[in-house]
């Protein structure tokens, strides 16, 4: 049985930085949050398949 990811794991996989996105745009962050609490990893990327790379884009995680 698959362990429950939670969203900070998820933005952790898409190589998103949690607290950039978090502080720059809090209403998105939280939109999103609540979406991913409600379906599963793969619903919730089809629902936001064309706003993930540019959320990326913006918010990449300093390597």
């Amino acid at each position: 049985m698959d362990t429950e990811m939670t969203f900070e794991v998820y933005l952790l996989d898409k190589k998103i930085d949690r607290q950039k996105f978090q502080e720059a745009e809090p209403e998105r962050f939280k939109e999103w949050e609540s979406v991913f609490q409600k379906v599963s990893p793969d619903s919730f990327t089809m629902q936001k398949k064309f706003l993930i790379n540019p959320i990326r884009r913006k918010y990449l995680i300093d390597l």
